[in-house]
């Protein structure tokens, strides 16, 4: 992934940019003091995935900057104040580092963002939308979206969706792989859901809304921290 660092504390610059040294996933195209001095970054090279931005600058914020641009790279946010993570968060970042930032926390948000990063490469060669083989031969297209979670029975899955469920002799990890793993996580060795079709995480469960009620799918120990991590999670 090729990548800038807009930020105006030196020191943290050199940090970034020691930890991006060491990091093959990522290039490194410019590091700025400020959005200002960045702007020409954007005109002349549109190829841009990754910006660790400061937040805290003199004559633009780094929020300020990102409503600026039409259509951003991923950001990951490189501050030494909490109390934007909210605002930062409704802009879709990919994740919120706190100054001083340790290097496993930075490779944690650089995975993160280079499985967004494969994510949207993944899509943009392919439709948003899978084939389900019936047990007649039939082919069924069904769109990413419409599709609330798959549930492992004995040798074959069953996809549900809003208006009726789809049995294929499948494996869990065949069509794991199928699925984008932006979309969908495994929550259980018997279950994989649409995170944009969960309503509640609560206890050692996910409740996604249906047609007359809701389902409740438990979170297996071993997925539950993968989970976590996945989502776009603020706590105090």
């Amino acid at each position: 992934m090729k990548c800038i660092i807009i930020d105006d504390d030196p020191l943290s610059r050199k940090i970034i940019e020691g930890f991006i040294d060491k990091t093959e996933s990522l290039s490194l195209l410019g590091s700025y003091e400020s959005p200002l001095s960045a702007f020409g970054a954007f005109s002349e090279n549109n190829e841009i995935d990754l910006v660790f931005l400061d937040i805290e600058m003199p004559e633009m914020s780094g929020l300020d900057f990102l409503n600026t641009l039409d259509s951003p790279p991923m950001i990951i946010i490189v501050s030494g104040q909490e109390k934007y993570a909210l605002e930062a968060f409704e802009h879709d970042v990919v994740d919120y580092l706190l100054k001083p930032i340790a290097l496993p926390r930075f490779y944690k948000s650089v995975n993160k963002a280079q499985k967004r990063f494969q994510d949207k490469e993944s899509i943009s060669k392919h439709p948003e939308e899978i084939f389900i083989k019936k047990k007649n031969s039939t082919l069924v297209r069904l769109r990413y979206d419409d599709i609330l979670w798959v549930e492992a029975l004995e040798n074959y899955v069953t996809v549900s969706t809003f208006k009726e469920k789809f049995t294929i002799h499948f494996t869990m990890k065949a069509i794991e792989n199928k699925l984008p793993s932006s979309m969908f996580k495994r929550v259980h060795r018997s279950y994989i859901v649409n995170v944009q079709r969960i309503e509640v995480i609560e206890d050692n469960n996910v409740i996604v809304k249906v047609e007359h009620g809701n389902k409740v799918i438990p979170i297996g120990k071993s997925y539950k921290d993968n989970l976590m991590d996945d989502l776009n999670l603020i706590s105090k």
